[in-house]
């Protein structure tokens, strides 16, 4: 009788995959086994040759949902046939195989269901799960994915959970994180004093607490969480006093679509991404009933999320109101894991914590997600995305393993082998020394989970960033190549391989985001360029303005509007045309003359062409943020807020702008835009109109510039990216005018605009060089 050896590359363990082959095995009247290895599944079957090739076909369409395959290998096997039927046996780790992980996914209908069954015996049970859902990436410790591998390790499986493991007809069997209220991880709350309170019902207890206007540090999936009541004013003031965060939004978690519907405009697209496996808090349009002020307070935009734990689904059925559910940790810290670590770095903060024994092996801070453009774009990616790869364009399986060490902010690093890419999670900022300790012990177990030696470091080519140094120091103290990347190259390139365009493509790049160090080692962030995966030419770009002050220019934007208006104009001429002009009062009461020499010296005012900057000084000038910024990017989020509600009535009344040639590039001419901005301040014109014909002038020049530049050098695709395109006017409108001139354009979804992204980008022009040098 013919056999058949069938191995499955993917995100194949700790999913079901197993069962759902026993079952089709079964249903095929097949013989054989399957089993977990560390470089996926293998199966082995016998029977006729009819029946194993249904078999195989039917593989795909049985996956689990948490399932992915990337390749399925099939191969004739010699031996006799097993004279037992198909079965499933213990798993057998290869050192050197490399597996796909599945990420955390939000509680299935199913386990729902048993958690609100009165009469079942997980009623209210906070850790319920099976294989279609639950912790997967937030508690593995190294692959084959057994529970020896992870943080359930401690909890011994009771009888009743230990039958339901070994039958293959259970949708439990061998989920790893499988537990009962006998068995499982137990859950109690204390206050901050370290005392746990004897409640009888831990749930009800700290939903009692909540609703007293009580802050609640919850230790969820893969991290904690800061809660309070939504709607209550007091609380919500006082959870942004504690924790230092005065202005940046805070996250909410309904316990429902309807919750959700009457505080926030839902479209289909963004119902379906709520509802995600994912569970990202997804960016909505307020409207309908209101918040505590203090959760947003711009007003128009809420960040809200669905509960994607039995615990979390507790809470808020029992509270039946929307919860502040925000990251727990101090503002610009890491988000807590540890329960020690909770306590100490949380006091003062939280006035109880609801904690529980299981650990957290991975902080996986929640996903964020906005529709734009017509389709969800990730702006952080972290818990229910990682730490799912790319599979990239035919060539790069050919290129030797690359470790792409990332940016400054919002970091993320990517390990590049065997045609696939592996983005890590969210990581955060690495100015600070937290997240940079963070960063290097999740390097060393991405490589370690992934079984990942790489030859090549690809490193930002500015030489002040940690990762730059901590990539260099490496590569100087073992054998391996090193590749500084371009910053804006980097971020058109993730986009490219997100979108799979081939090794030989040729896009004009739009890449406009904060700052990025470009080779005459001026500060970029307006740039067109001509890129391909191995080389990228600057064509274009925004005027290179000083930044006087340096990093003090970022946190204040009337730096970025003096050094705007003094670049274009004389300063005592505008001061005469436009003396009652906000703006122009404000900058008189500064210290212009030291400004001035400091721009004139070049003392600590780096030129920069960045986009994010002048997007400050615009804000600058209608009054957001003038003073300065509490978070990255708050003047432009802002801007954009404002110039929403208003945007399409003023596509006619864009600001104008000029072209002019500057050596071998083309720079665009701002002062004609700041004429018309300057002249509706004068005229009192409303600043949500104000800030409406901003955006549409920076959109009308940036397609105007892109498609001559797609004329002159005969290119069919434009790619916008950068944090600045996170921007939803501003996407949407420029794309809409390029793909009028017949061009197609390319954003990020899957992988973040912004610098999370940057890593990816990275990764493949290291590998795409190296390819090229033979290497």
């Amino acid at each position: 009788m013919p056999g058949k050896a069938i191995r499955i590359a993917g995100a194949v363990q700790g999913v079901g995959f197993r069962p759902a082959v026993w079952r089709l095995a079964h249903a095929f009247h097949l013989r054989g086994s399957v089993w977990n290895e560390s470089a996926g599944l293998q199966i082995r079957v016998w029977g006729s040759e009819d029946r194993i090739a249904g078999f195989i076909a039917e593989l795909p369409r049985q996956a689990p949902p948490l399932a992915r395959i990337d390749r399925i290998d099939v191969e004739a096997i010699q031996g006799p046939c097993p004279d037992r039927d198909f079965r499933i046996t213990d798993s057998r780790c290869d050192a050197a195989g490399r597996t796909g992980i599945a990420a955390d996914a939000a509680t299935c209908p199913d386990c729902l269901r048993d958690f609100l069954e009165p009469a079942n015996r997980r009623y209210f049970y906070p850790f319920t799960n099976c294989t279609h859902c639950g912790p997967r990436f937030s508690i593995i410790q190294a692959v084959p994915y057994d529970r020896v591998h992870t943080s359930m390790k401690p909890f011994a499986l009771c009888p009743r959970c230990r039958a339901e493991y070994g039958n293959p007809a259970d949708r439990r069997f061998h989920a790893q994180a499988n537990a009962c209220p006998d068995c499982g991880p137990t859950l109690w709350l204390e206050n901050s004093h370290g005392e746990k309170l004897p409640v009888p019902d831990v749930l009800k207890a700290a939903v009692g607490l909540l609703k007293q206007g009580k802050i609640i540090a919850v230790k969820g999936l893969g991290g904690f969480h800061l809660a309070c009541a939504a709607d209550n004013e007091n609380a919500v003031a006082r959870l942004r006093r504690r924790k230092n965060r005065y202005a940046k939004p805070f996250a909410v978690m309904a316990k429902d679509l309807a919750t959700v519907r009457r505080y926030a405009e839902v479209s289909i697209p963004e119902q379906a991404m709520l509802e995600d496996k994912a569970a990202p808090i997804v960016l909505l349009a307020a409207r309908g009933e209101q918040l505590a002020d203090s959760v947003a307070p711009d007003g128009r935009t809420l960040g809200f999320m669905l509960p994607y734990t039995p615990l979390h689904h507790g809470l808020l059925q029992i509270f039946d109101g929307p919860l502040v559910m925000t990251s727990g940790n101090r503002s610009e810290e890491p988000q807590c894991l540890d329960n020690d670590e909770a306590r100490q770095a949380l006091h003062g903060i939280a006035d109880y914590f609801l904690m529980h024994d299981r650990d957290i092996v991975r902080r996986l801070d929640d996903s964020v997600v906005r529709i734009n453009d017509g389709q969800p774009r990730l702006l952080r990616r972290a818990r229910g995305f990682a730490p799912e790869p790319f599979r990239l364009p035919a060539g790069f399986e050919r290129a030797r393993p690359v470790l792409a060490m990332g940016g400054e902010l919002k970091n993320s690093f990517c390990l590049l082998h065997e045609g696939q890419a592996i983005l890590s999670h969210y990581l955060g900022d690495l100015e600070n020394a937290r997240t940079q300790t963070d960063y290097r012990r999740q390097i060393g177990e991405y490589r370690q989970l992934f079984n990942l030696a790489p030859e090549i470091l690809a490193v930002d080519l500015h030489p002040d960033y940690a990762s730059t140094q901590l990539g260099r120091q490496w590569a100087s103290s073992g054998d391996l190549m090193i590749t500084e990347v371009q910053h804006h190259h980097a971020h058109i390139a993730a986009c490219m391989a997100e979108h799979g365009l081939p090794l030989g493509a040729e896009v004009l790049g739009v890449a406009f985001d904060g700052l990025g160090m470009g080779w005459n080692r001026e500060l970029w962030g307006g740039e067109f360029l001509r890129v391909d995966y191995r080389r990228c030419v600057r064509l274009a770009h925004l005027p290179a303005v000083p930044m006087p002050g340096g990093v003090q220019a970022i946190r204040e934007p009337w730096r970025n509007a003096y050094a705007q208006l003094h670049h274009y104009f004389d300063w005592q001429a505008l001061r005469q045309s436009f003396a009652d002009v906000d703006i122009l009062r404000f900058l008189s009461g500064k210290p212009r003359a030291i400004l001035t020499a400091m721009i004139a010296r070049r003392v600590n005012s780096p030129a920069s062409s960045s986009c994010g900057r002048f997007l400050d000084a615009c804000a600058a000038a209608v009054g957001l943020c003038t003073e300065q910024i509490s978070y990255e990017g708050q003047a432009a989020v802002q801007l954009e807020s404002l110039a929403a509600p208003v945007f399409a009535e003023q596509r006619e009344h864009a600001y104008p702008a000029g072209l002019e040639q500057c050596g071998a590039a083309i720079v665009i001419d701002w002062r004609r835009f700041w004429i018309a901005l300057l002249t509706d301040l004068q005229r009192r014109t409303d600043a949500a109109v104000i800030a409406a014909r901003i955006h549409h002038g920076l959109a009308r020049i940036t397609a105007r510039l892109a498609i001559r530049l797609c004329r002159q050098y005969r290119l069919d695709t434009v790619v916008l990216n950068g944090g600045v395109f996170q921007n939803r006017l501003l996407l949407e409108e420029t794309g809409r005018s390029i793909r009028r001139a017949g061009k197609t354009v390319l954003s990020s979804a899957k992988v973040p605009a912004n610098d999370g992204g940057l890593a990816l980008g990275q990764a493949v022009i290291a590998a795409a060089q190296a390819l090229r040098q033979g290497l």
